[in-house]
């Protein structure tokens, strides 16, 4: 690595761009001569392994570091074996965390056995000042520490971090900067997501994302709409939009736009056939988003609408900002205008000072919207939330007992939501090889649900029509009606 390193030295500070993201590129092109250098040593392309842990926009960014390290040379593997290995931290429960410090642990082991590997940690769990000082002081052999707010940086933090040869920290507390125009490496060739803004100014109280993720800043949507007009350009026939709270887009940009008068010119691109979005806080789904939902050729019939609590009392503990019949009110405006639509939600049990009765509401809001599915979650005490500071913490053993029969009737309803399909034939897009049955493939629905089939894998990103013959719950088993 001398000779690369020697003419590191000669670079001149002038030459370098101040602006973003022609910065990010040139220490991109830089670092490929090291690639070079690196293939000429070891005789062989270095590896990365990005492992995610958290959310779609976790996800989102992880593209974004794959397509960046894709751009300097590295070749991707499913190990963590691997000469660069990145954790994009979740941070939004305390246990994601502890798993986080047992995987850093092994990293640790395999960088003895391989001196030069570099790690990097970086996402939500970075933004908490007690993690990073705690990774600098007990986790040494870590080479790089960022953000949520600085993803774009990586190829300038890992020039620095092989020049330097020292850990390089690089935390930003805030941002109104978005830095979107560079590689991504999607994980799927027919569909990806797409940013439309980033943070939150909600607060809810048991939420740690606004303090991670910052204040919302939303994308111009001259830029949202060209990456979409790329994507559909790439093959890309499916995307899904991508914010903390979708319907409070634009109201940060210089000429504010409503998400509803987003999607309508996301419909007008060409080539895209589905579009899909997450996610939806039912404070702010307007009549005007009903309406295009309702009227729309492309816009997928699911809709996941997070309800947390079905009980007032806990919704305003929860700082939510709407009530028990708030909820249902629109619930049953949505399905008036949309009755084919599949809604799913978010519920969290066990909520500090939640009590049997504040539960049995959840259970009667759950049978009274008949939702699709759920996503359930035992509350977990989040340092730095007002949550955490909350008195009545529910024990243990009562909360096990509750989310026991929540799920039941989740199941329950969810079924016999699935069932009213059962006998139709419907578009499906081919996502994947069914690896547990062999000839079969895996589609998903427009209303979200999956459904397997027989079929070849040279279907993969098409759409077909499948005749749902049996439900299975939470799935279908079909057959290609040709």
């Amino acid at each position: 690595m001398g000779n690369w390193l020697e003419h590191v030295k000669t670079m001149k500070t002038e030459q370098i761009p101040v602006t973003e993201p022609e910065r990010q590129y040139y220490y991109m092109d830089v670092l490929k001569s090291w690639m070079e250098e690196q293939v000429r040593e070891k005789g062989r392309k270095l590896t990365y392994h990005v492992q995610t842990f958290g959310c779609q926009m976790n996800a989102k960014d992880s593209e974004k570091l794959a397509g960046i390290l894709e751009t300097i040379g590295y070749v991707e593997t499913d190990t963590e074996k691997a000469d660069f290995v990145i954790y994009n931290t979740c941070t939004v429960r305390e246990n994601a965390n502890t798993r986080v410090y047992g995987r850093i642990g092994y990293l640790g082991t395999l960088k003895r056995k391989n001196p030069d590997m570099k790690i990097a940690m970086c996402g939500c769990m970075m933004q908490e000042a007690h993690v990073v000082e705690k990774i600098k002081k007990s986790y040494r052999f870590v080479d790089i520490v960022f953000g949520t707010h600085n993803i774009f940086k990586l190829a300038e933090l890992l020039f620095e971090d092989i020049v330097k040869n020292k850990m390089v920290v690089d935390i930003w507390d805030g941002t109104d900067q978005i830095v979107e125009d560079l590689p991504s490496e999607h994980k799927y060739v027919f569909k990806a997501g797409v940013n439309i803004m980033y943070g939150c100014n909600n607060f809810c109280s048991y939420c740690i994302v606004p303090y991670v993720r910052g204040r919302e800043r939303s994308r111009k949507p001259e830029d949202i709409i060209a990456e979409v007009k790329k994507l559909a350009a790439e093959g890309i026939v499916e995307i899904m939009l991508l914010g903390q709270n979708v319907n409070s887009y634009g109201k940060t940009l210089a000429q504010p736009m409503t998400f509803a008068e987003l999607l309508r010119e996301v419909e007008k691109v060409d080539g895209i056939r589905r579009i899909r979005f997450m996610t939806s806080h039912p404070k702010d789904l307007s009549d005007e988003l009903i309406e295009v939902m309702r009227t729309s050729k492309k816009i997928c019939t699911h809709l996941h609408l997070p309800m947390q609590s079905g009980s007032t009392r806990i919704l305003k503990e929860m700082n939510r900002k709407y009530t028990k019949e708030d909820y249902l009110t629109l619930v049953d405006k949505i399905k008036a205008a949309m009755p084919e639509i599949s809604l799913t939600t978010d519920i969290i049990v066990g909520f500090p000072g939640e009590t049997k009765e504040d539960f049995m509401e959840t259970v009667d809001v759950v049978r009274k919207v008949g939702f699709d599915s759920a996503y359930t979650f035992i509350y977990s005490k989040r340092s730095g939330t007002v949550a955490a500071k909350m008195e009545n913490q529910v024990p243990e053993e009562q909360v096990k007992e509750w989310f026991d029969i929540l799920l039941n009737e989740i199941k329950v309803v969810s079924e016999a939501q699935a069932n009213r399909y059962e006998g139709t034939t419907m578009e499906v897009l081919v996502e994947e090889v069914n690896t547990q049955g062999e000839g079969m493939l895996t589609g998903r629905l427009s209303n979200n649900l999956l459904v397997h089939f027989p079929g070849d894998s040279a279907l993969i990103g098409t759409f077909v029509n499948v005749y749902l013959r049996e439900c299975k719950g939470f799935y279908y088993i079909g057959e290609i009606v040709q």
